[in-house]
């Protein structure tokens, strides 16, 4: 099936199947050396290679993936499936975006190709994406890439920054979480409330050992059919997560930060914008930081493919015509200071310490107050336009 849909698929899709499929069938050591010479910026050690293909056919292991919003290098992420690779239980697969994706909300990409190289995290099968959170799952349950069927958890994450309030709506990291509950698979979206002044790297590590006992009974529970399956679950850890006061089933609650476009001169360099970025804490938006972790492991490894540079500036101009005077805007959040809230709201219990989870569904509930409210305007609109047809946008005399 790979040799006759080659031409309609990225070549290094197409590298990545033909790999798996050879390993499947034990391979041979010509072909493991022609293409470690062809891709040398893969993963070149055939021992771990064999380990991830042997590893993948385990079918005494449930299937677990993983994805984040932040890229394939990012601590959150390398933390939460080195320990999942060490606990032996489960049988690790990645599918991450190759860079931040933090606040691409459910965004996909359409009419264009996505590119997937392998990416090399011990003991588990890995690839990176150049796309959203979203294609990650997408493609990643999609039957295309890895010879399972499908997972049995998505875990996405671990995030630097909460998605709390409305964050959960750019969120890529939550995003990931629901792209699998949409495809009927349940799954969990995890995030850090990391504070640039406050947090450490050690954290992510705290971080993984707090979640790690709610996604062991997760899995359990999937496997005995009472794991809910109308919602996925956001686990918010607290900026100290060795130091957490526990579990607090949360409710979404109606922060955010505040949008703030910032006009730019024209003369500033595009250069600049990681370095302004970082000096923002807004969304876990830490870009500079996360460019540092991701450069040194990542760049070593990538296949030399053009990419292009992600600005964070938006241009106010249609097209490049010199007569035509071009505007610049980069956006920032500001956090809002925090009104008094209920306990059980996902930002407050975040903040007094607790690990906040937070069930969200794909047709949430509306509030009966809220319900009700539209259903009385819904018939008096109706009914007037019943009695007055066609005489409702006249003006009156």
């Amino acid at each position: 099936m790979t040799t006759a849909r080659k031409n309609m698929l990225p070549p290094g899709l197409v590298n990545n199947l033909q790999e798996v499929l050879l390993s499947k069938k034990g391979g041979n050591s010509n072909t493991n050396n022609d293409e470690q010479q062809q891709k040398p910026d893969a993963i070149t050690d055939s021992t771990e290679t064999s380990t991830s293909a042997s590893d993948e056919n385990d079918n005494s292991k449930p299937v677990v993936l993983v994805t984040n919003g932040e890229g394939i290098d990012s601590l959150g992420l390398v933390y939460l499936v080195q320990a999942l690779v060490r606990s032996g239980l489960y049988n690790v697969h990645v599918c991450a975006p190759q860079s931040d994706k933090s606040v691409s909300g459910h965004s996909v990409t359409v009419r264009e190709t996505i590119t997937v190289t392998p990416a090399e995290i011990d003991g588990a099968t890995a690839y990176e994406v150049s796309g959203t959170p979203v294609d990650c799952v997408s493609l990643a349950l999609s039957g295309a890439l890895f010879s399972w069927s499908k997972p049995l958890l998505v875990i996405s994450g671990i995030n630097r920054g909460s998605s709390c309030g409305h964050h959960m709506f750019y969120s890529g990291v939550v995003a990931g979480a629901r792209e699998a509950l949409i495809s009927g698979v349940p799954s969990l979206s995890i995030s850090l409330n990391w504070k640039r002044e406050e947090s450490q790297e050690s954290d992510f590590k705290d971080a993984v050992a707090v979640c790690l006992p709610l996604i062991t009974a997760a899995i359990r529970d999937i496997e005995k059919g009472v794991f809910p399956k109308s919602c996925f679950l956001s686990i918010e850890i607290p900026t100290s997560p060795s130091a957490n006061k526990g579990f607090k089933l949360a409710k979404q609650s109606m922060w955010r930060s505040a949008p703030n476009w910032l006009a730019v001169s024209a003369n500033r360099h595009p250069s600049s914008a990681a370095h302004f970025m970082s000096n923002q804490q807004s969304l876990g938006l830490q870009l500079a930081q996360l460019s540092r972790d991701a450069s040194a492991a990542g760049a070593a490894r990538r296949i030399s493919a053009q990419r292009q540079n992600v600005e964070v500036e938006s241009v106010g101009a249609i097209k490049s015509d010199t007569n035509k005077v071009k505007k610049y805007f980069r956006l920032e959040f500001i956090n809002k200071e925090q009104e008094e809230a209920e306990e059980y709201l996902d930002f407050k219990a975040l903040d007094n310490g607790f690990v906040a989870v937070t069930p969200f569904s794909l047709c949430p509930q509306i509030e009966v107050d809220i319900q009700t409210a539209a259903s009385d305007w819904i018939s008096s609109a109706l009914q007037v336009e019943q009695q007055n047809p066609g005489k409702t946008n006249k003006k009156k005399s």
